[in-house]
């Protein structure tokens, strides 16, 4: 939605102002792996939330220009996605602390001009949780998103790679067909993710990613590129008061 937490800022005061719904485009909140997984953990299936993983592996192999991508795209647009869910699954917590590291191995050629490719980020939230998002450009073995939770209690893990249930047993072993694509993995969540906001426009009330969602977010993934640069944990409060 924004680089920058006054941009960001004005565009929720800008909605705010005439009073339409701000609906940011955070998928995987209609994902339906996720949306059970969010339902199990806020059913206390899992007891308390403890440590969080959100992961995001690109389909290879990796075939892009890296003098075409911003610098910092892994965080504001990769891993930004991942961020988010983090939070969602986290109901009520807020992320306090953030620690990054991140390097081009995918091209490591690329890596002088500032191309990052592959990223790590841990997150400490006020209620103690601890998460670890990830983020890599090439998966040579299909498109690779998944989360976990684990809780007091129990663990819930989101996320399907398999384009189907069929496999073939061989004398080579178990061959399974995976995702390669954004939609065919995420069809009914697009289709989910547009249906709300249809029906925010209609006047449908909505619990879908807002303005808010999309600023803290954005927080996270700039605590994180201020943690690369430093190599060193960088407090979420700084980027907010920045």
């Amino acid at each position: 939605m924004a680089l920058t937490i006054a941009d960001a800022e004005r565009a929720i005061a800008a909605a705010q102002k005439v009073g339409v719904t701000l609906q940011v485009g955070f998928n995987r909140r209609w994902d339906l792996p996720f949306v059970e997984g969010r339902a199990v953990i806020d059913a206390g299936q899992i007891g308390t939330p403890q440590l969080l993983r959100s992961l995001t592996r690109d389909p290879g192999p990796f075939g892009a220009d890296p003098a075409k991508i911003p610098q910092w795209t892994i965080f504001y647009e990769t891993l930004i996605h991942d961020f988010d869910t983090l939070n969602w699954l986290n109901k009520g917590a807020m992320p306090v602390e953030v620690f990054a590291t991140a390097d081009a191995l995918v091209r490591p050629d690329a890596k002088a001009s500032g191309h990052l490719d592959t990223a790590v980020v841990t997150i400490k939230y006020d209620n103690g949780a601890i998460a670890v998002a990830e983020a890599n450009f090439s998966a040579l073995y299909g498109y690779d998103i998944r989360g976990e939770v684990f809780g007091s209690e129990g663990m819930v893990t989101m996320g399907e790679m398999a384009r189907s249930s069929m496999a073939l047993y061989s004398a080579n072993g178990i061959q399974q067909d995976t995702l390669r694509k954004d939609t065919e993995r995420f069809l009914q969540s697009y289709r989910a993710e547009f249906q709300a906001f249809v029906d925010a426009i209609a006047g449908a009330p909505t619990d879908g990613p807002d303005g808010y969602d999309a600023k803290m977010a954005l927080a996270i993934a700039l605590a994180a590129i201020e943690s690369v640069k430093a190599n060193a944990p960088v407090a979420v409060s700084k980027v907010l008061k920045a």
